[in-house]
């Protein structure tokens, strides 16, 4: 029901945008989330949009170089990443839940995307 694109293999200080579309109706009752998980350690959140997309929040590590957007019109949400680091190594998830919080912990997102590999190279 969430599907994540736009991954890829890039070199350090490159952009990657990442894409999720989903087939929850209505996409407008959804606060929508990045996650990352990289080898070895736990699902994090990276950036969340509430529903109407006026309020965003995102992680210090991403913070400045990240943009999370939606468009509630074609049922997607993205993650503009720039200035990308070999720490930003990971799988990208995206998750949704009902409601209009954004909320930082894997718990409070009951649905989720299969993931996309982002690979920084140095």
């Amino acid at each position: 029901q969430l599907v994540e694109s736009g991954g890829g293999l890039v070199q350090a200080g490159d952009s990657l945008r990442l894409s999720c579309a989903t087939s929850r109706r209505p996409f407008s009752d959804y606060t929508m989330a990045w996650f990352r998980q990289a080898p070895g350690k736990e699902r994090e959140f990276v950036a969340g949009i509430n529903r109407n997309g006026e309020t965003t929040n995102y992680s210090d590590s991403v913070k400045g170089r990240f943009t999370i957007s939606r468009d509630n019109a074609k049922n997607t949400v993205y993650l503009q990443m720039n200035s990308l680091k070999p720490e930003d190594t990971a799988v990208y998830y995206c998750g949704a839940r009902f409601g209009n919080v954004i909320l930082l912990s894997t718990n409070n997102y009951p649905y989720w995307g299969q993931g996309t590999q982002v690979t920084v190279s140095s």
